[in-house]
């Protein structure tokens, strides 16, 4: 296998290449030890719910198309498998959600974690009629995660942040019964109906998945990336670097991987402690050089510029570097062979979570309770690492990019009123974004996200498509792993305007912001959700009729299939650049595909070329123009 096949990033090739002169498995090693994959499985015909299978189907000559053994047919064991997908990814995204809210329900004045945007959390108790006038902010704190936590479980009634949606929006789901209620109810509900014995239709099993996923991006992930921003302040613009040239030789480099900022955040706040900088002037190193990968690389770059190292698939690179002192996790898209790879190294792999707990690293567990102490002590085995290093196996690549990050709904419009004060007629600070799109100075917007996957060559689509996009003058607003490849790239650069075209040019240089713009993790999905709102109410449409799109072109986790669901559910077309597993059933692949725009106004797209996707979707963007005529 080549280095320039499997990436298109230098510093990606480079250690790959050391990874084989070093003989060190890595992702593309097992992926090509793979081989063809289960045809099966890759159509989503294969059942095992139960113990009469697994059940693997193929038509049968004379016969039709085989069933199952309880007699479910292939569609209905596609919609039960992408509906176990929905629930496994709402899961995870909402139980993010949970923690931060229990988090904020601990915070206080002199504790660890506090409330740093007031403001937000005013505002949020407003929407929320909790009552602030004459009260201690904690008290209002506490009262808001406590509602928060209600939402998972409660017995009645609907989400709370669906009051977001536009009218039309909410109506749309009424009348499709898909409006969620609980989160965990909603998640709960699919897998009773997806039990053996219960749900034996596939378009029954769609609309569940499509409430079950709106439970996540309107709730679950909503709360997650709300309440953390009152707890560790709403992003605003900073400067940055992303890839592995951010590690630091003569540094202890400590690598924050996973998802959580309960966790990040006093990480980098036990960093900068004067006891912990003085031990690594003490073990012979220039300091401590935190960098991150990841999700978490989002949420720490976009709150305090701490450097990206990498996206998904560079997690083994980064130890492959021989320049790690720590890889330090919590949960989600964490690869388990980081174990086993460390062992190759001095590095440690430290997970911190009892819901990612993995053979062979070394456990530390996090205690919020006891937060900064917790930090301290994990950043120490870090730092008294670093005598452990074997010199002659570092290498560090010297790539590695400027770009411009934390661009929060707030700051956005924070941004927007710089170059024009019309918003106070319309109230609404998105009103220059509107008339943008409204005037075609700017064509319109993609929200390009997602992970990496190795099916694929990495972040080549994520690059690619966002390069045609802004070429054509449409805006691109990302998070997660996408919007890492967009910063090694250069594309979140603020020099990138010279490779748009002419009106997102003028765009760029009016408002001072890159042509791709950095929105954060994947729970922030939630935060372009509430953007494309925003334009929605100032223009007067339904979401579903403006000029947007999604994509994830190099999806791979069940939460980006929970992410897909409810931005089409939301009424916002979504490309998908990987083939998910269900074309073994006709009438789902009709139902995602075709079906869907009838109920909620979108549906999903299948192109695994880059440059084809995004010229569908500029033909879309022009169509929805068309419909509004614009």
């Amino acid at each position: 296998m080549n280095e320039k096949d499997i990436a298109i990033d230098i510093d990606t090739q480079e250690l790959f290449k050391k990874a084989k002169d070093e003989e060190v498995e890595t992702t593309w090693d097992r992926q090509k030890l793979m081989k063809k994959p289960c045809g099966f499985g890759e159509k989503g015909v294969c059942c095992k719910i139960c113990a009469m299978g697994p059940c693997r189907i193929s038509p049968v000559a004379g016969r039709g198309a085989q069933k199952g053994i309880c007699g479910a047919t292939a569609d209905v064991i596609v919609a039960r498998n992408f509906a176990r997908m929905v629930a496994g990814g709402a899961a995870a995204h909402s139980d993010h959600g949970r923690d931060i809210a229990h988090t904020l329900y601990m915070a206080s004045k002199d504790g660890n974690y506090k409330v740093r945007d007031e403001e937000k959390l005013l505002r949020i108790a407003k929407e929320w009629d909790v009552e602030t006038e004459d009260r201690d902010i904690y008290d209002i704190a506490h009262e808001v995660a406590e509602i928060s936590l209600n939402e998972f479980g409660k017995p009645f009634g609907k989400l709370k942040f669906l009051d977001r949606a536009p009218e039309e929006r909410n109506k749309t789901w009424e009348e499709n019964d898909i409006k969620p209620r609980a989160i965990d109810r909603e998640i709960a509900t699919i897998m009773h109906s997806t039990h053996m014995g219960c749900t034996a239709d596939a378009e029954s099993l769609i609309n569940m998945s499509m409430r079950t996923s709106l439970s996540d991006g309107w709730g679950g992930s909503m709360i997650g990336t709300e309440l953390s921003d009152i707890l560790f302040g709403t992003p605003i613009p900073r400067e940055t670097e992303a890839n592995l040239g951010v590690l630091e030789e003569g540094k202890v480099n400590i690598v924050l991987h996973g998802h959580e900022p309960t966790l990040s955040e006093m990480i980098v706040l036990a960093s900068e402690d004067p006891e912990l900088k003085k031990l690594a002037e003490e073990v012979g190193a220039d300091g401590i050089n935190l960098a991150g990968m990841c999700c978490t690389a989002n949420e720490v770059t976009m709150r305090h510029g701490i450097k990206i190292a990498g996206n998904f698939h560079q997690q083994e690179l980064a130890v492959l570097t021989g320049a790690v002192e720590a890889v330090i996790v919590d949960v989600q898209c964490i690869m388990p062979s980081l174990a086993s790879l460390s062992d190759c190294y001095h590095t440690k792999f430290i997970t911190t979570s009892p819901k990612a707990r993995i053979t062979g690293a070394d456990h530390m567990e996090f205690d919020e309770e006891k937060a900064y102490e917790s930090a301290k002590t994990i950043v120490r085995e870090a730092i008294e690492n670093f005598k452990n290093r074997e010199n002659e196996k570092i290498f560090i690549p010297k790539g590695k990019s400027h770009a411009t990050v934390g661009y929060s709904l707030e700051s956005i419009g924070d941004q927007l009123t710089r170059v024009s004060n019309s918003y106070i007629e319309s109230n609404s600070k998105f009103k220059p974004l509107g008339d943008c799109i409204l005037s075609g100075v700017l064509r319109g917007a993609v929200g390009v996200v997602g992970c990496n996957n190795s099916k694929v060559k990495h972040d080549y689509g994520h690059v690619e498509l966002m390069k045609e996009l802004i070429a054509n003058d449409v805006i691109v607003v990302t998070t997660g792993c996408a919007a890492q490849a967009a910063a090694k790239a250069g594309l979140m650069s603020k020099d990138a305007k010279e490779l748009a075209g002419l009106g997102l040019k003028t765009v760029c240089e009016l408002v001072d912001i890159p042509p791709v713009i950095h929105m954060g993790s994947c729970v922030d999905i939630s935060r372009i959700l509430t953007l494309v709102k925003e334009v929605s109410e100032y223009t007067g449409v339904d979401m579903d009729k403006l000029p947007v799109t999604g994509s994830a072109p190099e999806w791979m986790s069940e939460k980006a299939i929970a992410i897909g669901t409810y931005v089409v559910s939301s009424g916002i077309n979504t490309w998908l650049g990987v083939t998910p597993p269900v074309t073994g059933g006709p009438e789902v692949v009709d139902i995602l595909t075709n079906k869907m725009e009838d109920m909620v106004g979108a549906k999903f797209f299948i192109e695994e070329d880059p440059i084809k996707a995004a010229k569908q979707m500029i033909d879309k963007i022009e169509e929805k123009r068309n419909e509004l005529g614009i």
